[in-house]
């Protein structure tokens, strides 16, 4: 199908709960000097801007990032992201936000590769234009969900990898986690982190089945609902599986949920921190 277009939605509630967690995680990576791969299978268009037609059709930044820019009341251990959006900004008024791939830009060493899926022939011009100066990054126009798995496991031994389908299709949510699943066969020692979309809890509760019938360990599900569960059409929440995630994560995800749960949220919002398969 390939209609989805994440310029639309850059900088809202999912994505700071997803950008907040992938910025803690591959700053926990580089704590070590040797080098690692990180692995996006599904990496948009790498930066966006935010007064163009679509984000500013939606406006869904405003009820995100905006409101997390200049709060003083924002916990430390959300600060790493915040101050990697304040930096690309400059003293400028909120006008980029970073996809994926732009946050790994900013955090990745010269001893540190990313390898980036995209198939939208839209989103790939732009990534494409991105990674221009990006040495270590390898740009891909593929099957994101084959071709991170084709990066298992990494000459290094160290890697991170995000899977973030656009779920238009309802197979995505199967292919995700078979992805995470077989990822994991191939190198259990690697930081995987799945992110998903709440629009139809049967979806959600599927996965969670699919992967505590798997041979994962050491899982952790977030998630963020800004509304209760709907049968109506449209995303009230947003979720991660994150497997080996970095030591004191879920410490800084107990700051951090709470936080943005009553920052972005209102009396009906919720979070959910769960360890769903110990170590």
């Amino acid at each position: 199908m390939l209609s989805y277009r994440h310029a639309f939605h850059a900088g809202n509630f999912a994505d700071v709960l997803k950008h907040s967690v992938l910025t803690l995680t591959l700053e926990y990576m580089t704590r070590k000097e040797k080098g690692f791969s990180y692995i996006d299978s599904h990496s948009g268009a790498g930066m966006y801007q935010l007064s163009d037609e679509y984000a500013q059709k939606t406006g869904e930044y405003k009820d995100g990032i905006e409101k997390l820019l200049n709060d003083s009341k924002a916990p430390s251990a959300l600060m790493p992201y915040i101050s990697l959006i304040k930096e690309l900004n400059g003293e400028k008024q909120l006008s980029l936000y970073p996809g994926s791939p732009g946050i790994a830009k900013q955090i990745l060493r010269r001893q540190d590769a990313a390898h980036l899926f995209e198939l939208h022939n839209t989103d790939i011009a732009h990534l494409t234009n991105f990674c221009e100066r990006w040495r270590k990054a390898r740009v891909n126009q593929s099957d994101g969900y084959k071709g991170a798995l084709g990066q298992l496991p990494p000459p290094t031994r160290r890697a991170v990898l995000l899977i973030d389908p656009p779920y238009e299709l309802k197979e995505d949510y199967r292919k995700a986690v078979a992805t995470l699943v077989k990822g994991y066969s191939k190198f259990s020692s690697g930081t995987y982190i799945l992110w998903y979309p709440v629009v139809t809890r049967d979806y959600i509760e599927n996965m969670e089945l699919q992967l505590l019938d798997s041979n994962i360990k050491n899982l952790l599900k977030i998630e963020l609902c800004l509304k209760p569960d709907s049968p109506e059409y449209g995303m009230t929440g947003t979720g991660l599986f994150i497997i080996n995630p970095p030591w004191q994560l879920s410490e800084q995800l107990g700051e951090i949920l709470p936080y943005l749960t009553s920052k972005l949220g209102n009396e009906n919002s919720t979070y959910t921190l769960q360890q769903l398969i110990e170590e």
